[in-house]
């Protein structure tokens, strides 16, 4: 099998980024710039020169083995390397090297572990837990990451785990809030305050005035505000009783 003219020492492999495509049985591969790639797919980059480290087709480009000829015909119907690299490029799974994707899963563990500690409290002092104790927890839990997914969808899995496998006492954030307004607007937006609740503790539906005291999530306080404003006029209001935490709304 043919080599690379250039020593492959002189492939920064610190800064490739690897399109990998199985085709015919045969595996094929580029040598890319990093984040050029996606540039490529979604049509932002469209200079095959500034895509590639090297104008090449190789079995592994960190050995530095170029494809055969016979290999790239039988397996693509041609030897055009443009029109061949055009399609690795495509069709062909981008390669994350271990110290990558070591950092990737560091970071995207890093910003789970921060939502978790903005949502928990410790049950005991109602206050939240430094971001350092949640991620202890989280491997103690044995918490595993999903790189293919964000950190808020995560959140969810991850505290109820943390509950349920790690010895630090934790529970979800509450506020308690008390929203008022005219019954003629509570009819109409009841249904629609209530969503955001968590547990409700009083609801009345007076003569002039519907009151309700609930239980929340931080982060609802601003969406029932926001409802209030848009669509009481200035006649409905929502007040804190209590925090359960210093997580921001």
């Amino acid at each position: 099998m043919s080599k690379i003219q250039q020593p492959s020492n002189q492939i920064k492999l610190t800064n490739v980024s690897v399109v990998r495509l199985k085709k015919g049985g045969k595996r094929f591969e580029v040598a890319c710039y990093k984040n050029k790639v996606q540039e490529w797919r979604t049509g932002v980059e469209t200079n095959l020169d500034d895509v590639l480290q090297i104008s090449n087709v190789f079995v592994n480009v960190s050995k530095g083995e170029v494809a055969k000829h016979q290999d790239l015909q039988k397996c693509f119907g041609t030897t055009d390397l443009d029109d061949i690299v055009k399609e690795i490029l495509k069709k062909g799974e981008v390669q994350v090297g271990e110290k990558e994707r070591e950092h990737d899963l560091s970071s995207l563990r890093k910003e789970i572990a921060t939502l978790v500690a903005e949502k928990c409290v410790d049950p005991a002092t109602q206050r939240p837990y430094p971001v350092g104790i949640i991620e202890k927890a989280m491997a103690e839990a044995g918490f595993s990451v999903q790189q293919n997914k964000n950190a808020k969808s995560q959140v969810s899995q991850c505290i109820k785990q943390l509950q349920s496998d790690s010895k630090l006492p934790i529970q979800r954030a509450r506020m308690r809030v008390r929203v008022t307004m005219p019954n003629t607007d509570g009819k109409r937006l009841r249904e629609k305050v209530l969503e955001g609740a968590e547990k409700v503790e009083d609801d009345e539906m007076g003569k002039d005035e519907w009151e309700v005291i609930m239980l929340i999530d931080p982060g609802q306080f601003r969406i029932i505000n926001e409802l209030l404003q848009k669509e009481c006029k200035g006649r409905g209001r929502i007040e804190t009783m209590t925090f359960t935490a210093t997580a921001t709304t």
